[in-house]
């Protein structure tokens, strides 16, 4: 425990910048509130089978984040901080597993381990994402079992690890799907590059293992899939089984980019490491040992893979991450002391700058004026950065990186609890107000509906959608006392709405079906 003490310094790091941000931010719409939305049905309607949103299939990702959520609710009850504190919990176990994976690959250099857990713990990218309610620390986690048990079954042999391995696999799939198979194929796949001629098993054994694991994988994913095709239908089966995995690897749906994106992000996915001399010292002068080829095959094979499908988020790497500060760990000068300056915090008051001139009305405040209200968080909070980075300066490289890469994320988190997007960000205003007329009807005035609002109104029954002036109308008539929710700008709701509230940086009416003159439905009708 004496010599591991710096791992689990980190996880505590990271664990109380998670909590901090979960205390001041947020569910950001419309992703977190879309995922606690989909867990909030799935308590409601007990079927852990077949998840739904707003009443619909909801096939776009597998079941495990919300069962994790619901086994805390049936501990805590239904709470929203109960529920946003799956993802960190997978992130602080993503940084003990890449210690654990360290100490496979070097098992006789514990500092390595060491330093992969604070590398990692430092990547701004691993704690902003990490902190959130997705999917990515779980694939994360999954990636790393996979791994230890894959390192360990070609190097020194045994079918338990390749079922290990397996394991990962259907740890993965429940929680992304078949993406699971771009984190762990690569290091597979690989294999011949990454370890040494004398030490590789036959083809056929590895051939064998993998059958193995596969065979694991898909007995255990088959557990919660098998009935759930049945009882899902055919509509069910041709999402899960082509739309959501074929389909997506090979044409993207959304986030479609470029395939320089994340080449070109290099320097914001490895904030601060990527700015650090050392780093690139260390890795220029390293030695290519079987452990640090295993990590490059595993990095640059998955990145690649990334980098060939239509569909980029910074996110989609999260779980790539460790192997780049295993990679980093390895690299870093056996004592690389303390610069006489530390580039890293170039990009950070960079950031100060343009925020800080954004705000003085260079390049238009109007278009930034609900992320910079009131004037004293934003200069609070660069004062704050300025104030960290002149901190770092005085620290070693190691320590340096972890606390300006964990700081600027607590930062993050205190700029957005003290201006504007804390209360504009936030779904609870509108969902109260559809809360208190559910009994009557609720609608919202859209063609499409991420069911932002459903969780933080505990909404029991689905928000009718009517997208036109007819559906309005023939749903007005319905529910006399009813609601709708929409954006005037887009309104196609034939009278004034009674309220308006900024959500999202824009306006959103609320039209009270009691308001609305007998002649414009009358008219309406009769136009339709």
């Amino acid at each position: 425990m004496t010599r591991a003490w710096p791992v689990w310094a980190s996880v505590a790091a990271f664990t109380a910048v998670a909590i901090v941000g979960i205390l001041l931010r947020p569910l950001m719409p419309i992703d977190e509130t879309r995922y606690v939305e989909v867990a909030w049905e799935m308590h409601l309607s007990g079927d852990w089978f077949i998840p739904t949103k707003n009443g619909d299939l909801y096939t776009h990702k597998p079941p495990l984040l919300f069962w994790l959520i619901n086994l805390i609710w049936a501990v805590t009850g239904v709470s929203e901080f109960a529920a946003r504190l799956v993802g960190p919990f997978f992130g602080a176990v993503t940084i003990l597993l890449s210690a654990r994976l360290s100490r496979e690959i070097w098992p006789d250099e514990e500092r390595t381990a060491r330093r992969a857990a604070m590398v990692l713990t430092g990547i701004s990218l691993f704690s902003l994402y990490g902190g959130a309610t997705m999917f990515d620390t779980l694939l994360a986690t999954s990636t790393l079992i996979g791994l230890i048990g894959l390192f360990r079954a070609l190097t020194r042999g045994g079918y338990g690890w390749w079922a290990l391995y397996g394991g990962g696999l259907a740890l993965g799939v429940y929680a992304k799907g078949p993406v699971i198979f771009f984190h762990l194929l690569p290091a597979l796949v690989l294999y011949p590059l990454w370890l040494a001629r004398e030490d590789r098993p036959p083809v056929r054994s590895v051939l064998a293992g993998f059958g193995l694991a596969f065979v694991v994988a898909l007995a255990l994913v088959g557990l919660w899939l098998a009935p759930a095709l049945i009882m899902g239908g055919s509509e069910y089966r041709e999402a899960v089984l082509w739309r959501q995995s074929v389909g997506r690897m090979a044409n993207s749906f959304a986030h479609a980019r470029e395939w320089w994106f994340y080449p070109a992000m290099l320097p914001a996915l490895l904030f601060p490491w990527f700015w650090m001399p050392a780093v690139w010292r260390g890795a220029l002068r390293a030695k290519l040992d079987e452990g640090t080829r295993f990590t490059l095959a595993w990095m640059l094979g998955s990145g690649l893979l990334f980098g060939l499908i239509s569909a980029k988020q910074l996110h989609y790497l999260l779980p790539v991450m460790p192997a780049a500060a295993l990679f980093i760990a390895r690299v870093l000068p056996d004592d690389p002391g303390r610069p006489r300056f530390n580039p890293a915090v170039v990009p950070a008051l960079l950031v100060v700058a343009g925020v800080v001139a954004a705000n003085l009305g260079v390049g238009g405040r109007e278009d930034a004026q609900m992320f910079l209200s009131p004037d004293w968080a934003v200069w609070l909070w660069g004062g704050l950065v300025v104030a960290l980075c002149a901190v770092v300066a005085r620290l070693p490289v190691l320590t340096g990186g972890v606390a300006l890469g964990l700081g600027m994320i607590l930062l993050a988190n205190v700029l957005i609890a003290t201006t504007d997007p804390r209360k504009t960000y936030d779904t609870h205003e509108i969902g109260a107000i559809m809360a208190a007329h559910e009994p009557d009807g609720v609608a919202i005035n859209q063609s499409f509906y991420h069911a932002e609002f459903n969780f933080s109104g505990r909404l029991t029954r689905p928000v009718a959608l009517v997208p036109d002036r007819e559906a309005v109308v023939e749903w007005a008539r319905a529910h006399p006392k009813g609601v709708i929710v929409g954006q005037p700008r887009h309104s196609t709701i034939p009278w004034e709405p009674r309220e308006t509230t900024i959500f999202r940086n824009k306006t959103y009416g609320i039209w009270y079906v009691e308001d609305a003159p007998a002649e414009a439905l009358a008219g309406a009708a009769d136009s339709g």
